[in-house]
């Protein structure tokens, strides 16, 4: 491909986050074609090509069983003309150009294969040596305009185990506000990509640090905010941390039990204080989730290919604790059973719910047919008696997961 466009007399260089990663010796996840060439001469030039966007208007080049993007380089913002071309920001320029209307200077790196030269207009190789991200131009100017920045900068950060340079981190909690004005649905994409990157826990400890997390997950913030019982809140960054873990181990982690775990603190709260106003424990949590998700939404959206299995995750919670008659086996046959597992054990590593009812599940799925009968048999009497499992505070002997199996 690169050859093609050099061949056909056109400039042909690798840009971003694959030479970035390429000279910290990572493998790159994927590669970004940068050209001289127009993208209605890239279509021209490779057939297959498919020509996508419209503020960025560039090309999707299937190369073997991966897509290419190749775009073309752009004029930086400040060199940008008024007018509706402008708007569009299909403002052609030259590679300089390109380079400065870039965010992070690490991001900004450019391979020549006609020399094997890395290209660099911006410090971005004494920023990679250095270990710092830093944002090219002015950085309350850069957010102001665009405030996913600021989230790319904690995920950069995060990814690559780098320091935010000083000046790039200091209109970041003063500017954060700005991310009310970003669609709900593009926050849902950011959202993924914070956290599933394998790099969630530290992802999330530099979104509270800088004030961001907040704009995210409001209601979530606000139970972080407060202790439960002298106890810090620990569910939300050990199910980051288990994120993590099954990612790195190359294992799925899937959006549903991610945002499950994110926005169960509120959902947690507000359904212990409607039962305490009498309402049935079942009631309380689908009443809960309710409420929770319909305030979500204004902040991030999450469809309901991932909505619906949340509130199943959550609702079967309350059903943890039946024994009697066949409802320990419904809920066993149920499909969503086993993440529902998972987030209860969850919910015993942080000390939330009685290591015993996580035994018990745990024991009740290994068992036979006549065994799992004698287990309810035994179960159904103590559970009628209405005594409540002590909550304790130590991790309990299983470890949840993240993803359903």
């Amino acid at each position: 491909m690169l050859n093609r466009l050099k061949d056909a007399g056109y400039a042909s260089l690798l840009v971003g986050g694959c030479v970035r990663d390429l000279l910290l010796g990572r493998e790159p996840k994927d590669f970004d074609v940068v050209t001289d060439a127009r993208p209605e001469e890239i279509k021209k030039l490779f057939h297959g090509a498919r020509l996508i966007g419209r503020r960025f208007r560039l090309a999707h080049v299937r190369f073997g069983r991966e897509i290419v993007e190749v775009a073309t380089f752009r004029a930086a913002p400040s060199e940008i003309a008024s007018g509706t071309e402008a708007q569009d920001n299909n403002v052609f320029g030259t590679q300089e150009e390109d380079a400065r209307r870039r965010d992070f200077t690490v991001n900004a790196l450019y391979y020549d294969i006609r020399d094997r030269s890395v290209i660099d207009y911006v410090g971005g190789v004494r920023d990679l040596e250095r270990g710092v991200l830093r944002m090219i131009g002015d950085p309350a100017s850069r957010y102001r305009e665009d405030p996913v920045r600021m989230l790319r900068a904690v995920r950069f950060a995060a990814k690559l185990g780098f320091k935010i340079d000083p000046a790039t981190a200091a209109p970041i909690r003063e500017l954060g506000a700005l991310l009310l004005q970003v669609p709900p649905a593009r926050m849902f994409e950011e959202v993924l990509k914070l956290f599933q990157s394998g790099c969630a826990a530290e992802t999330y400890e530099l979104l509270r640090s800088h004030g961001l997390f907040r704009f995210l997950f409001p209601a979530t913030e606000e139970c972080l905010a407060t202790e439960a019982q002298n106890f810090p809140r620990t569910l939300v960054p050990q199910a980051l941390a288990n994120t993590d873990a099954r990612i790195a181990a190359d294992k799925p982690v899937t959006p549903a039990f991610l945002f499950a775990a994110l926005l169960w603190e509120p959902v947690r709260s507000k359904a212990e204080a409607q039962v305490k106003h009498g309402m049935r424990a079942q009631e309380a949590l689908e009443r809960a989730a309710e409420e929770v998700l319909r305030a979500q939404l204004r902040h991030v959206t999450i469809p309901k290919r991932f909505s619906v299995p949340m509130r199943e995750i959550w609702s079967m919670q309350a059903r943890f604790e039946r024994f009697a008659g066949q409802q320990p086996f419904r809920l066993f046959e149920h499909k969503r059973f086993r993440a529902a597992y998972d987030f209860l054990l969850l919910r015993v590593r942080t000390g939330e719910a009685d290591s015993a009812l996580g035994e018990w599940w745990t024991r009740f799925q290994e068992v036979g047919e006549a065994e799992r009968r004698a287990m309810v048999a035994a179960a159904a009497p103590a559970a009628a008696t209405g005594k409540k499992r002590r909550r304790r505070r130590r991790r309990g002997s299983t470890r949840p997961q993240t993803a359903p199996s």
